[in-house]
């Protein structure tokens, strides 16, 4: 595996890989990588030629007062990840790399109505980041397809939006969250819980768990089920900031007709957030 820092040397990298024929798939990702990120990888190189990853955290996405500068960076470890995970070429580049002429006044690629719900409504922007930066890569490599985890399941549907509307011919492909064996879906930023936090964490997937057999069992009164389960959560010690049940596509609040739903929620432990999901197609629950 190759590991180069320009758009050029990435340029040049992927000429190579196309002058011989090879399908380019691509995985973007901030870094700090655990098995969630490998199991991208590895989806990446069943499915295409020649692998690309990237890791880039990215300003844009960051909000005031959140943890763009503590973010765990660990690009040796990452490297080992990703070679055994099934990598050919890393893309690893600086901010100034990224944004050569800065941040003020960029241009920007904003995916208006999936943006403005959920995590978008609690961090202002955050998703016009996401968009950005994702096109500029997508420009930059040209792959044939990339692959997204469904952990970040707004985040999929935001990338997916944006690929349909503006004609890319990139074809996404979402990854099934990948757990701890207590139902913990893995993130880079488990690793700012302490202890006591990490024990009461996979409370949130359990939750989740109940309210999606409640929905398959019958349940319709949505909002009478998040009330009860977001004081099940609060009372042992989480702080939720959000738990919907929403359509699976459009992310508009649930209606008793809907199919297709996700169930999603954003809670803390300390001043670590932490967000999770489960889709649930009512047509087909086996």
């Amino acid at each position: 595996m190759n590991t180069v820092k320009t758009v050029r040397e990435l340029r040049a990298a992927i000429a190579r890989a196309r002058s011989e024929g090879k399908q380019i798939g691509l995985v973007p990702t901030m870094g700090n990588l655990h098995s969630g990120h490998a199991a991208l990888v590895s989806k990446a190189a069943q499915q295409a030629d020649f692998v690309v990853a990237s890791i880039f955290v990215n300003p844009l996405q960051f909000g005031a007062n959140e943890d763009l500068d503590t973010y765990p960076r660990t690009l040796a470890a990452d490297q080992e990840t990703l070679l055994q995970a099934g990598c050919n070429l890393l893309f690893a580049p600086t901010v100034d790399e990224m944004y050569p002429h800065g941040m003020t006044g960029l241009t920007r690629v904003t995916a208006a109505q999936l943006s403005n719900e959920l995590c978008g409504s609690r961090r202002p922007g955050h998703f016009d980041g996401v968009t950005t930066v994702v096109n500029k890569l997508f420009n930059m490599v040209q792959p044939d397809l990339a692959i997204f985890g469904q952990k970040d399941y707004q985040q999929l549907a935001v990338i997916r939006a944006m690929v349909l509307d503006l004609n890319m011919p990139v074809q996404i492909i979402g990854e099934p969250t990948v757990r701890a064996e207590d139902g913990l879906a893995l993130s880079s930023r488990n690793g700012y819980l302490n202890e006591e936090q990490r024990a009461l964490a996979p409370a949130l997937y359990r939750h989740l768990r109940e309210m999606a057999d409640a929905i398959k069992a019958g349940e319709r009164d949505y909002a009478t089920r998040v009330t009860q389960q977001a004081a099940h959560l609060e009372a042992i010690g989480l702080r939720v900031d959000y738990l919907e049940v929403r359509h699976a596509t459009t992310l508009l609040p649930a209606q008793t007709s809907d199919r297709d739903l996700v169930i999603l929620v954003a809670a803390y432990l300390g001043t670590t957030r932490l967000i999770d999901n489960i889709h649930l197609n009512l047509d087909n629950t086996l």
